[in-house]
């Protein structure tokens, strides 16, 4: 037989049209509370897809919407989920399946929690707004592997080392620790992702702070960074997969491949740097192993949520694409040394100043300090 000359979509390509509603795609969208919803009959609410260059079938997103005092239906499923609340309030049962035991919390906007693997659970909108959330999940890579939507929708198996029958505090138990990454939080549930605290990661970028989240034992878990006015993170590259929510402040994002080198710019590579603008929900994807950099120029300390792959539980897929080196991974060691980030000292110089004319159109002073291009200690 001879092959036909079209390629085929994925399957979870095939799932998401099947299921009837807007797919967004791109690099990054500058508003995801606002972007265009349809009623999707899985969920009983109105929903839409998020399908971003960089996301390269190992993360999903859908933003959804509740209706003021309603609940959504039944979800249950086989690949993992995080979801924040973007807007309204609300409470959720969650429980195994088969078991008449459920647990219930409440969450308001900024909150954001996980629902274990395969568990049973329902959404409920107990206000008198609509709720809008966003789910990130990791069902691409679960479709695709399966291609078996029986399978993954309607499984009965009992993930009980996620979600330990009876365990009083699953919603509610912390604990943080410090380990090869930085400060991680061992938690399910946070109730405000705008104000908790972040540990210091300077070695990120001047100033910045951050906190790893890893929750209900999955493989991919969450970061919050934050950073102060006038300053930017170090450019850096790892595998596709990662998304980034913006919480506070504005900025944008320089996007480039690795082939354009270091100093894209300098290398007469410019028309390959992608720039995508963020704000207050704003979501963006590098791809796989294209240099990034985060740029705050709005009028407070800036705040991300970022969902990449876990510490605690790593793949292999994940190691490969940011490798340990020395000892850290690779997004927190030198180029120099081997790993992916690139120092201040060594990046494009077009880069600090396209910054410094952005804030100046914006009344504010640049930041950085000048040590930090000089690779002084």
């Amino acid at each position: 037989m001879a092959p036909s000359g079209q390629a085929r979509e994925t399957f979870y390509d095939t799932w998401m049209r099947k299921e009837g509603i807007p797919v967004h795609r791109g690099y990054g969208i500058a508003d995801v509370r606002t972007v265009e919803r349809a009623d999707w009959a899985r969920t009983g609410g109105r929903a839409a897809f998020v399908h971003l260059h960089g996301m390269e079938g190992f993360t999903g997103m859908q933003i959804g919407e509740i209706a003021p005092r309603r609940s959504l239906e039944i979800q249950q499923h086989l690949h993992q989920q995080f979801i924040t609340v973007l807007s309204g309030r609300g409470a959720a049962d969650v429980w195994l399946p088969g078991d008449s035991r459920r647990t219930s919390f409440e969450w308001q906007r900024g909150s954001f929690f996980a629902i274990p693997l395969n568990c049973a659970y329902v959404l409920h909108n107990t206000g008198s707004e609509p709720v809008v959330y966003m789910a990130v999940n990791d069902a691409p890579m679960v479709l695709d592997l399966f291609h078996n939507e029986d399978f993954v929708f309607a499984n009965d198996y009992r993930f009980t080392d996620r979600f330990p029958p009876g365990e009083a505090g699953y919603y509610s138990a912390t604990r943080r620790y410090e380990n090869y990454f930085g400060g991680v939080a061992e938690t399910n549930f946070i109730a405000d992702i705008h104000e908790i605290a972040l540990d210091s990661l300077g070695v990120k970028g001047s100033g910045v702070d951050a906190t790893v989240f890893e929750m209900a034992g999955n493989t991919i878990a969450a970061h919050i960074t934050s950073w102060p006015v006038g300053r930017y993170h170090k450019a850096h590259h790892h595998l596709g997969g990662a998304v980034l929510f913006g919480l506070r402040s504005s900025g944008y994002v320089l996007i480039w491949p690795q082939e354009a080198g270091s100093r894209p710019y300098e290398a007469g590579n410019g028309d390959r740097v992608v720039r995508v603008e963020w704000g207050e929900g704003s979501v963006y994807s590098p791809p796989s192993k294209w240099f990034h950099q985060h740029f705050n120029t709005g009028p407070e300390t800036a705040r991300q949520l970022a969902f990449r792959g876990g510490v605690k539980h790593p793949t292999g897929i994940r190691r490969a694409g940011n490798p340990i080196v020395g000892g850290r991974p690779g997004v927190l060691v030198s180029v120099r040394e081997g790993g992916s980030l690139l120092p201040y000292e060594d990046e494009d110089p077009r880069i600090r100043r396209d910054y410094a004319n952005a804030l100046t159109r914006q009344g504010i002073s640049p930041d950085m300090p000048e040590d930090l291009y000089t690779g002084a200690p």
